[in-house]
């Protein structure tokens, strides 16, 4: 006969504590989850505050503003695009635009080639974290800082550059106030003070390049020139394509260098793009032609960032 053993429990009981253990994890889970929600918005909120507050509301009412008559002093007329329409016939913004262009050819160019040579020495030559080190220090001082630095080093009359060429038999060269050197003087100062940093963005590049390449074209009995062209520049190519992404928005927006050493001038041979809004903002009182300035410069800037990024192929890796 057989015994028929008595299960402790209704069937229901069963089913809910089979159940009671699986749905437990889940809701910790979704506690736990909402926990780091919590804390992720908690460090996010003060960077979405900042942001809105002091980018985003800004450039909000500024592109208002472009389509407005203000000065400080009164209301926001409604021009439509009055001030558009005078951009194109103004000489002294053709002029501006041509000095900045000027100025960033200049610096980007010289620029790029001393951070790359300087990047490849970090690279194979100068292994010492304090060499590396030094090369950032004139990026961490100041703007205006800097260029009162070498305002007063190349001064005609006193600066201890003109002193020594003096001493050598050369004529002196007034820097900052010649219409001939005035904007090559200053991207020299920009140049000196961010090719360190920019130097150290490509070496980062160059330590993502796996050394087993360089051993490989080694053996194919590869030049270092040859192996430079055929291996390091294509694989760097996207550290470079953000080095001048980054570089040349940076050089259209110069501004404090020029302000501190030259203010535009001579005959404004150093006038770039952000003095020129500025004084027409500040010095005028013509806000809304100023932010319609701020807004063409924005369209140049973004158009220029995106030809860079899809002719130059920044998003893309060889490595991959």
């Amino acid at each position: 006969m057989t015994t028929l053993t008595k299960q402790p429990g209704s069937a229901s009981e069963r089913s809910r504590r089979s159940q009671g253990p699986k749905s437990a994890p889940v809701k910790r889970s979704l506690a736990s989850r909402l926990g780091d929600l919590r804390i992720a918005i908690f460090f996010i909120l003060p960077a979405v505050v900042g942001f809105v507050a002091f980018f985003l509301i800004p450039t909000i009412r500024g592109i208002y503003l472009s389509f407005t008559e203000y000065s400080i002093l009164g209301e926001p007329t409604w021009i439509g695009i009055k001030n558009y329409t005078a951009i194109f016939g103004d000489e002294l913004f053709w002029n501006a635009m041509g000095v900045t262009l000027q100025y960033v050819v200049l610096n980007i160019g010289f620029q790029t080639v001393i951070a790359l040579g300087l990047a490849l020495l970090m690279h194979r030559v100068a292994k010492s974290t304090f060499i590396r080190g030094a090369l950032l220090l004139p990026f961490l001082v100041a703007n205006v800082i800097v260029a009162l630095l070498w305002f007063w080093m190349l001064d005609y009359q006193l600066g201890i550059v003109n002193e020594v060429m003096s001493w050598m038999g050369l004529p002196r060269v007034a820097f900052f106030g010649s219409e001939q050197w005035a904007i090559p003087t200053i991207a020299f100062v920009n140049v000196w003070r961010h090719m360190g940093y920019t130097a150290l963005l490509i070496f980062a590049g160059l330590q993502a390049i796996p050394s087993n390449l360089y051993e490989v074209a080694n053996l194919d009995g590869a030049s270092p020139t040859r192996t430079f062209w055929s291996v390091t520049l294509p694989l760097l190519r996207p550290v470079l394509v953000l080095v001048l992404v980054v570089t040349v928005i940076g050089s259209f927006q110069v501004f404090d260098t020029v302000a501190v050493t030259t203010n535009g001038g001579p005959v404004n041979a150093s006038r770039v793009i952000q003095m020129y809004i500025y004084q027409k903002a500040f010095g005028e009182s013509d806000f809304g032609y100023a932010s319609a300035l701020s807004v063409i410069l924005f369209i140049i800037l973004a158009i220029v960032a995106f030809l860079q990024m899809k002719f130059l192929k920044g998003n893309e890796s060889d490595l991959d």
